[in-house]
């Protein structure tokens, strides 16, 4: 009887893990990728070197749907919070860095298409 005990309480604590969602990427994460951008972002010009980075690291953080529905939801917020960015300089971000990013840098993305 002991041993059906165990094995229920085992079995459980399995499901409990499976049914753990995965965590997406956290806006921090993504404000910390684009920090580095701010002056291309308000100034235009050609990014730092240090932007591009953050672009990269950015593309290799969201590698699933969830992470890259996240990542644009924060980017969007972002964006939001500084009138001051140049809405082109940020569409024509990841390709001044040579990255294809399939996240979208705007304030009116539209996240979940």
């Amino acid at each position: 009887m002991k041993g059906v005990a165990i094995a229920i309480v085992m079995l459980a604590m399995v499901q409990q893990l499976m049914a753990e969602p995965t965590r997406a990427i956290t806006c921090g994460q993504v404000d910390a990728c684009l920090v580095p951008c701010m002056s291309y972002l308000v100034e235009g010009g050609t990014p730092q070197p240090a932007c591009c980075d953050g672009v990269k690291n950015l593309k290799g953080m969201a590698s699933n749907i969830a992470d890259k529905r996240a990542a644009c939801n924060c980017v969007k917020e972002a964006a939001s919070r500084y009138s001051n960015i140049k809405d082109d300089a940020a569409q024509a971000l990841p390709a001044k860095c040579g990255v294809q990013l399939d996240i979208p840098i705007s304030k009116t993305t539209n996240c979940d298409a």
